[in-house]
């Protein structure tokens, strides 16, 4: 195997499809998280996104794949789009038995994504999508890294539940790179991420509310204790995103690669449950 000239992605960083499935939906029945809504609805939220956000990143990848020379990084699509596949269905299954549960049609819970997207695929350039997938890339992945350095976000949640998210992240670490190097390949520049980023930061955030509040809608205790209980649960002083602030800002540097923030000794804790041996450290 050799390096790809133009990534820094280390060369022993592997990308296993793991066709694993998960049985949830009696799960998805409860609050699953501990019994608590807020972080039961934070995760299902986020889930809602998944299969219509990995369908147009596979897309976007794809569309440059004929400008893609090197034979390592055409290995490693190949790779990302396996996954991806995966995480689309199993995220879709999720879906499904979720919003069957909360008596919410998944049409309604995906219409602003699924009309957002529409746009982006008759209006924008495929680099510009292709930008926007990098930037989201960075999201998950920085989202995955704090899920296995912040273990107390999972803390309480059905094993179940715990599995599915821990498979989902430590994919999302493997190929956190690839659609970042196809950008640099094919001759994405510094400033087009940047934006990218601003916008999809805004974007993702919007969605993840507007599915949390659709999934509380019947919540009947005092919604200021639930939402302030849940921004100490997220930003609190053993919150599950804390830390995500330098790793989110070093994506804004001109010279940013993903694996500057080379975690595969934390993820490699994980790599027993799943198999694959996939990101093992130096």
């Amino acid at each position: 195997m050799h390096q790809s000239p133009l990534s820094r992605t280390p060369q022993n960083v592997e990308i296993v499809p793991r066709n694993r499935q998960f049985n949830i939906e009696e799960v998805l029945e409860t609050n699953w998280h501990g019994g608590d809504a807020f972080k039961t609805a934070f995760f299902d939220a986020m889930s809602i996104l998944f299969p219509l956000g990995e369908q147009f990143f596979i897309d976007s990848v794809k569309e440059f794949r004929d400008r893609i020379e090197d034979p390592e990084l055409q290995r490693r699509v190949r790779g990302f789009v396996a996954q991806e596949s995966i995480h689309r269905r199993e995220h879709q299954s999720y879906n499904e038995a979720l919003c069957r549960a909360r008596g919410i049609p998944l049409e309604k819970m995906e219409e602003r994504v699924e009309k957002k997207q529409a746009f982006a695929r008759r209006y924008l350039r495929p680099i510009q999508r292709l930008s926007g997938t990098v930037a989201l890339e960075h999201l998950t992945a920085i989202l995955a890294d704090a899920t296995f350095r912040n273990p107390e976000g999972l803390e309480g949640a059905h094993p179940e539940m715990q599995a599915l998210w821990h498979w989902h992240a430590l994919e999302e670490t493997e190929h956190k790179s690839v659609a970042f190097d196809v950008f640099v390949a094919v001759g994405g520049t510094y400033w087009r991420r940047r934006i990218s980023m601003l916008l999809v930061t805004l974007d993702f955030t919007q969605h993840v509310i507007r599915n949390m509040r659709l999934l509380l809608r019947d919540y009947k205790g005092s919604r200021f204790k639930l939402w302030w209980g849940g921004m100490k649960f997220l930003f609190g002083e053993k919150g599950a995103l804390r830390g995500l602030k330098e790793p989110y800002l070093d994506f804004y540097k001109k010279d940013f690669h993903p694996w500057d923030h080379d975690n595969r000794e934390l993820v490699s804790s994980v790599m027993s449950e799943f198999g694959g041996g996939a990101v093992n450290p130096i």
